[in-house]
């Protein structure tokens, strides 16, 4: 990989950091990589907001190179919600645009004393006053930035009046829509006073022969995918029929067992009423962003899965027009969706409690349905007004706020996504134990619960609401998506394991085998699971939320809910974690050859 240009914001210091050979080796790139690099430095003490905390942009090893979905970055830190390792993935054309510019990560301290943005370009470094496009929003702030830099051609990664306004769930957007929405990094990069960073190359990805063959006939075989072809034809809210069917589609955040509007809201009405285009980060085949047209003659994104159930059925609003109006408005505001709908959601719930009254509201009726009390919500969230400025820091701080932090849907601080595990039990697991708090893309397992294995890393199939039984796949399913979080292949990309070798042997003269593979995924999973032990986590945090344990009455669900204690009991085994600590044991660390993260841990 290429080098990363270390930025210190607050003196405008640069110098480039080499990355280790043998962590290259052992992490390749990605998400893991960065966890190597940012292990020291991330402690219990750091201010995620301060200037000391690091955000640190860094690419995998195939960004760029046009093999199948391998055009995304991701962005690292501490999570401002969670006070925990945070990573959050984004698509879209920046990442390779840095490569092109000579670099592989920006790692980004300090604060500046006014807002900038960043220019990098061929190598060059500059740092420019963002006076004119603080308080843009994510798109108006995009086309600033490009005019003032005078390359149409350039990328910009940039925050909105969300993360400028420091909520804990701010997002950072780069192109039309990408979003790198959860963990918060919009408001790390808000603390800083940094606006946007801007990106532009000549230098050529370069790629091996091997390699060039090899990524043709992947991007083949993934383009007749029947998966891939549902997400190009469907986009990811193609499945939203079949999980509302089985009960995996909360509704009336999480309290409710079906939503009779599902099929207003799903991905086919969508496709059928207003999709008019396809979107596609660099290299993608895939193309499962969404064009729509609501019926004003403008095109604008779609929304996916997420904002769909977060702004549907969560919030029992069953007008597709109007999810995509209040999904438009988090994008320009940069807000992660999952977070904003969750939080909104909680403080309907409370409201129809009698927790939150209109007064706390300010005589906003918090009515289930209602798209206008959802909308003035996020602009109360987003600017910090009213009842907005809680809501800002995330349901678990809401909830609290109003004396019911038990209300909350949320592990650790972050917002329980929109696949609820009384109807895939697997995701019980994939919330309770991800590093970044709740989180359905460290392991989207529900796609293993709705059949979808891998026999190759034995990943096999456990029936949708089996429990300690499916322990250890679950933890295999964790290490395989962490290589992809590390090699930064777009998780709705069903590319094969040994396919997922060869690419990487091919271009980076590597002799990894499937158990390479699966063996760099755990030892990077562990290591995250170190960073949080250090930063105060242990074996209690490991757990769901009330609503979460709470049988539903009805829909495909009814009557169920996860012995989350006998699951852990079979993952810690699995995982070989200390019962009591809820850290990986010494052994474990020791023959994952993280001899030094052992030492710290265990002395």
């Amino acid at each position: 990989m290429l080098p990363i240009l270390k930025i210190n914001l607050t003196d405008n210091t640069t110098e480039e950091f080499i990355i280790p050979k043998e962590w290259e080796r052992d992490f390749l790139g990605g998400a893991s990589l960065a966890a190597r690099i940012l292990y020291p430095h991330l402690t219990q003490e750091l201010d995620p907001l301060s200037p000391e905390s690091p955000l640190l942009f860094i690419n995998g090893p195939l960004t760029g190179t046009n093999g199948p979905t391998t055009g995304r970055f991701v962005i690292c830190g501490k999570g401002p919600a969670t006070n925990l390792w945070a990573e959050s993935n984004i698509g879209g054309f920046w990442g390779p645009e840095l490569r092109k510019a000579g670099y592989d990560g920006l790692w980004i301290t300090g604060k500046a004393p006014s807002p900038v943005y960043v220019w990098v370009e061929d190598g060059r470094f500059e740092v420019r006053s963002a006076a004119n496009v603080w308080g843009r929003d994510i798109y108006q702030a995009q086309e600033i930035v490009k005019a003032e830099v005078g390359v149409k051609s350039a990328r910009v990664a940039v925050i909105g009046q969300a993360g400028e306004h420091g909520v804990l769930y701010s997002s950072i957007c780069c192109d039309h829509g990408r979003m790198a929405g959860r963990t918060g990094m919009g408001a790390v990069m808000g603390s800083k006073n940094l606006k946007a960073v801007a990106v532009h190359g000549t230098r050529k990805i370069e790629v091996t022969g091997e390699y060039a063959k090899l990524r043709s006939e992947a991007n083949r075989t993934l383009k007749q995918d029947n998966e891939a072809r549902v997400m190009h034809e469907l986009g990811s809210a193609g499945v939203a029929n079949y999980a509302e069917y089985l009960g995996a589609m909360p509704a009336k955040y999480y309290h409710q067992g079906g939503f009779a509007g599902v099929d207003n809201i799903s991905g086919a009405k969508m496709a059928e009423s207003i999709l008019v285009g396809k979107s596609a980060c660099q290299g993608c085949v895939i193309a499962c962003g969404r064009v729509v047209d609501i019926g004003d003659g403008s095109k604008r994104k779609g929304p996916e899965y997420e904002t769909v159930v977060g702004f549907g059925a969560n919030l029992l609003i069953d007008d597709l027009v109007e999810v995509v109006r209040l999904g438009e408005l988090c994008d320009k505001y940069g807000l992660d969706s999952i977070s904003t709908s969750n939080t909104i959601g909680l403080a309907f719930h409370l409201f129809e409690m009698g927790k939150i009254t209109l007064q706390d509201t300010g005589g906003l009726d918090l009515e289930w349905g209602s798209f206008p009390a959802a909308r003035q919500l996020i602009h109360m969230i987003a600017n910090r007004e009213g009842i907005g400025d809680i809501m800002a820091r995330g349901s678990r701080q809401l909830g609290a706020a109003f004396g019911a932090e038990d209300e909350a849907v949320q592990v650790n601080g972050l917002e329980v996504a929109y696949h609820d595990s009384r109807g895939v039990s697997g995701m019980a697991l994939s919330y309770a134990t991800s590093p970044r708090g709740a989180c359905h893309n460290q392991s989207d397992y529900f796609f293993v619960d709705f059949g979808h294995t891998y026999e190759e890393i034995g990943i096999d199939y456990f029936e949708r609401q089996a429990q300690a039984e499916k322990a250890a796949n679950v933890a295999k399913h964790q290490d395989w998506r962490t290589h992809f979080n590390s090699a930064l292949i777009c998780i709705f990309a069903n590319v094969s394991p040994q396919t997922q070798v060869d690419l990487l042997n091919a271009q980076l003269g590597l002799k990894w085998t499937i158990p390479d593979l699966m063996k760099s995924g755990e030892r990077a999973w562990n290591l995250k699971r170190a960073i949080n032990n250090r930063m105060g986590l242990n074996a209690y945090n490991d757990k769901l939320p009330k609503a979460l344990l709470e049988p539903l009455k009805e829909g495909g669900a009814e009557g169920f809910s996860p012995d989350i204690e006998g699951m852990l009991f079979a993952y810690y085994e699995a995982r070989d974690w200390d019962l009591e600590t809820g850290k990986p044991t010494r052994k474990k660390l020791l023959e994952l050859e993280l001899d030094d993260v052992a030492m710290d841990l265990w002395g």
